[in-house]
């Protein structure tokens, strides 16, 4: 089954970022984690069509040419001095969206996502898409229920208008 929770709680979900959430769907039975064990390439490449028909630019493999370089910095004379890797892309929705397996929940790997979607340059949604179940650990769970509690607290204030966790 295909999870998904936006947050802020208070907004609803945007077409864009539901379209992402049907392209998980389409991919269940590739993705599902309750029957398969696939890395986060393996996930991100049986989605990236998908993606890539909503306008996302995809990344299809490791090497730098295929690496999808999001701006955090600029130096001088508008040159760029910093960037982070993301998976996909939509300049567009200004949408980045990570793909994560094993390590999402295990390494804290969402927290790095966070941080990154926070820092890069016209980048107003983050879409993290993690295991429903890792190792027993209910993946999902865990990361909708850091994010509650970091938007309950009200104690950090995020520079993005939405995050869509969805679980596979």
């Amino acid at each position: 089954m295909i999870n998904w929770q936006l947050f802020p709680k208070s907004n609803s979900i945007p077409e864009h970022l539901l379209q992402v959430v049907e392209v998980f769907r389409d991919a269940e039975s590739k993705i599902g984690s309750s029957s398969k064990k696939l890395s986060s390439d393996d996930v991100l490449s049986k989605v990236a069509d998908g993606l890539e028909g909503c306008g996302f630019k995809v990344e299809r493999s490791k090497r730098g040419p295929d690496k999808i370089r999001v701006p955090v910095l600029f130096g001088r004379n508008g040159r760029l001095e910093k960037a982070f890797d993301a998976d996909g892309y939509n300049k567009d929705t200004r949408t980045v969206i990570e793909v994560e397996a094993g390590r999402g929940v295990l390494n804290n790997q969402f927290l790095k996502d966070l941080f990154q979607a926070c820092m890069m340059h016209d980048v107003d949604n983050l879409v993290i898409a993690v295991r429903n179940t890792y190792q027993k650990v209910e993946d999902f769970e865990v990361v909708t229920t850091f994010f509650e509690t970091l938007y309950a607290s009200g104690r950090l204030q995020l520079p993005l208008k939405n995050i869509l966790i969805i679980g596979y």
